[in-house]
């Protein structure tokens, strides 16, 4: 379909309207630029336009630059809770509502949603003043949409909003990952469209300055993924597109390891490349590859910090108990960080905190006792903020026991540094949080990257590793990961091939 028959639709007076949009196909333009020519028809509304992550918030704000604030971005999470923070009492919920729903690793925000969609369900008037509000609804990425979001986005529509709705099925990697949930999700996607105005945009502009023939490339791979087919390898490929093969020699869970002679050309890549998004399927293949370039390549992290929320979680559950929020310190450093464990510095600590750092020590001990003495004289947020800051000094200045301790994730690690400017770890944590999406923080030039995480964003290069079936089977699941992760790269793109245990997404 052509662009201008989707920028026609959309400009309509028709009150829904869907747009599938392969990746790379102008959603963003076309979404962006029909919000800007919107906003001069809301008289005092505000345009609201919905993502699901925040690097798709960011990229919205930039394309819709001089519109001010008659266009606010936000993620749909943050619509929800918005109305959740509004109405808690009602719902229900407790009014520290930002720190509450990351517990149990962000659990909360499912919950939140469903009792926002019921609560919208059955108070028309709450959504009549959000229509109100918000006018016009353009809804990015609404494959990705759960259940209860959808109802909270059609109650707006259901109330008077005009709504736009942007997906594409083949990108679904937020929604549920089994094959029941997968097929409700496609279920509910398809009655959307069978009630809505729709178009298709399939031109893939994303590689119109990068390189054509690799964006020609991975619609056919769409194609195949879309029709049940592997991806084929062994035929007529783009210059740029790269395929390397390497087995994983390690034995041990969480390690990545290449013989010399197959690691040679990897690396000869990494190392001549400027700028490089690796990107893998599963965290815990992030972390091995963190330690295979030896630390030399961060970890985009992203918007969440999960390890953090759960640090946040014991600190209001544990105020004042000093063992147990040790405790929390000790998870929390394992999860951002390799060489502190609970044997190599969490027992230790742990004892000095139950004997209330009486002891003569010298080296690691006595660092671990000055750690647990600055939570057992004020055990908590700030107590703990101190605590971490130590523990960065005496890394930065190889201390004794701490030279071996290596942090991966240094933008949450500084976050709970950060912690301590604040009275309340819970405020502190909304707040840092609050700062971070409005800085909009983006990736290194190269970085190491999850696919969820790398969704919305786009680069020059990539690289997608182990493509092998432990990270991607035969699932709906993975083939929408699969997609995803090939469809970043606007120049050139590297596949690292496992021809032990191949993905069955490939044909070689």
């Amino acid at each position: 379909m052509s662009d201008a028959a989707v920028a026609a639709l959309l400009r309509s007076d028709r009150r829904l309207v869907l747009i599938e949009a392969a990746a790379g196909c102008g959603k963003t333009y076309q979404g962006a630029s029909y919000a800007k020519d919107a906003i001069s028809t809301i008289g005092s509304g505000r345009l609201l336009i919905l993502t699901h992550t925040h690097a798709a918030c960011a990229v919205f704000a930039e394309r819709t630059k001089g519109a001010g604030s008659r266009v606010e971005i936000k993620t749909i999470d943050a619509l929800i809770m918005q109305v959740a923070t509004a109405y808690h009492q009602a719902l229900g919920l407790p009014a520290d509502l930002a720190s509450w729903a990351w517990r149990d690793n962000g659990k909360g925000f499912s919950i939140i949603a469903s009792k926002v969609a019921m609560f919208l369900t059955a108070h028309p008037m709450v959504a009549k003043a959000l229509a109100t509000r918000y006018p016009v609804v353009v809804c990015d990425e609404h494959q990705d949409s759960s259940a209860d979001q959808h109802i909270v986005v059609t109650a707006l529509h259901r109330n008077g909003a005009l709504l736009r709705i942007f997906g594409d099925p083949l990108q679904r990697i937020y929604g549920g990952r089994t094959a029941k949930e997968a097929k409700a999700d496609q279920e509910r996607w398809e009655a959307l469209k069978d009630v809505a105005a729709c178009e298709v945009l399939d031109s893939p502009h994303r590689w119109q300055t990068g390189c054509p023939e690799l964006g020609a490339w991975i619609q056919l791979a769409r194609q195949n993924l879309q029709s049940g087919q592997p991806i084929d390898l062994t035929g007529p490929k783009p210059r740029s597109l790269t395929i390397l093969f390497a087995n994983n020699t390690a034995r041990q869970r969480g390690v990545y390891s290449l013989s010399r002679d197959v690691r040679r050309p990897i690396d000869r890549l990494v190392d001549s490349s400027d700028q490089l998004m690796i990107l893998a399927s599963q965290n815990e293949l992030i972390s091995a590859l963190r330690a295979f370039w030896f630390r030399r390549i961060p970890i985009w992290e992203g918007h969440t910090r999960n390890a953090l929320a759960g640090l946040i979680g014991v600190l209001k559950d544990r105020d004042g108990d000093a063992e147990g929020i040790v405790r929390g310190l000790i998870e929390f450093m394992s999860n951002v960080a390799v060489g502190f464990t609970p044997s190599s510095h969490g027992e230790r600590l742990l004892q000095e905190v139950r004997e209330g750092c009486i002891r003569r020590a010298n080296g690691k001990p006595a660092h671990l006792q000055a750690i647990a003495r600055l939570v057992l004289e004020n055990p908590s947020s700030k107590g703990v903020s101190s605590a971490v800051e130590l523990i960065r000094n005496l890394i930065r200045d190889k201390a004794p026991g701490f030279a071996e301790v290596k942090i991966d994730h240094w933008a949450e690690f500084g976050d709970a540094i950060r912690l301590g400017l604040f009275s309340d770890a819970e405020e502190g944590f909304a707040e840092i949080a609050r700062r971070r999406s409005y800085s909009r923080p983006s990736p290194p030039l190269r970085a190491l990257s999850s696919v969820h995480k790398a969704k919305g964003l786009e680069c020059d290069h990539a690289m997608v590793m182990a493509c092998d079936k432990a990270q991607f089977s035969a699932t709906t699941y993975a083939k929408c990961r699969m997609y995803v992760a090939l469809s970043r790269a606007k120049k050139s793109l590297t596949l690292v091939v496992s021809d032990s245990n191949p993905t069955p997404l490939f044909k070689l």
